[in-house]
C-alpha cells in the first residue's frame, strides 16, 4: 500500500511517529496525495491546524472548503514543502475513524519517494485540472454551508477552552479571519459564566 506524508521539513529518510492533540505518537500518513499536500499549508502553529476539506457524497476527492474569501490561495501561495511517499502493509498502519483516508503508524516507517513541492497553491491547482481536488469556494456556499462550518469552529474552540489561551494561534486567526465565529463563541461563553 502506498501512503503519503506532507511536511515542509526536507531530506527525511524515516518518518517517525511524532505528538499531535492525539492520544500518544504517529506516524501520520494518507492514501490520497492531494490531502498530504493540505498538510504543508498549516494556516496556524502547531499543536493546531486549520485544514477545512471534507468529501462530498461518498467520493474520493477532497474537496477544500473555503470559509473566507480566497482562502486556499491565501494560505498556499508561496508555500513550499515535501510529499514523501511510502509503501507499507495493511498491518503496519491503523486507520483513523474520523478521516477515512487516513492512516497512523506507532514505528518508524522507511521513505520510498520524497517529491519537493516549490508552490502549494499551484500545484493544488494541477490537481483541480487533474480533477483530483476540488474547492468548495466561499462565494458560493450558502448561509447554511457557512453557517455548519462555523459551529464546528465554535465546537472546537469550546472543546479547547480558548477563552483561557486568546492569545494561541488558532483564536488569532479565527479573530482575523471569521471575527463572527469568535464573537459567537465570546457570547456562547458569557451566557454560560452568567448562568
Amino acid at each position: 500500500m502506498t501512503l503519503y506524508h506532507g511536511s515542509n521539513t526536507a531530506n527525511i529518510k524515516i518518518l517517525k511517529p511524532n505528538q499531535a492533540d492525539h492520544d500518544r505518537p504517529y506516524v501520520y500518513m494518507t492514501t490520497i496525495d492531494v490531502v498530504a499536500a493540505f498538510y504543508l499549508c498549516n494556516a496556524v502553529a502547531r499543536p493546531y491546524y486549520w485544514f477545512p476539506y471534507g468529501f462530498e457524497g461518498g467520493s474520493e476527492i477532497p474537496v477544500y472548503h473555503e470559509l473566507y474569501p480566497n482562502a486556499l490561495k491565501e494560505v498556499s501561495e508561496g508555500v513550499s514543502g515535501y510529499l514523501y511517499e511510502v509503501h507499507v502493509e495493511e498491518d503496519q498502519v491503523i486507520p483513523f475513524k474520523n478521516i477515512p483516508c487516513a492512516r497512523l503508524a506507532t514505528e518508524p516507517i522507511e521513505v520510498s519517494n520524497c517529491t519537493r513541492v516549490e508552490n502549494a497553491y499551484d500545484l493544488f491547482m494541477e490537481y483541480v485540472k487533474q480533477g483530483k481536488l476540488k474547492i468548495g469556494r466561499f462565494e458560493v456556499k450558502s448561509q447554511q454551508q457557512l453557517e455548519w462550518w462555523y459551529s464546528c469552529c465554535v465546537e472546537y474552540l469550546e472543546e479547547k477552552n480558548m477563552m483561557e489561551t486568546p492569545e494561541c494561534s488558532y483564536a488569532l486567526f479565527i479573530k482575523e479571519k471569521i471575527p463572527q465565529v469568535w464573537e459567537k463563541y465570546s457570547a456562547k461563553m458569557r451566557k454560560l459564566s452568567e448562568g
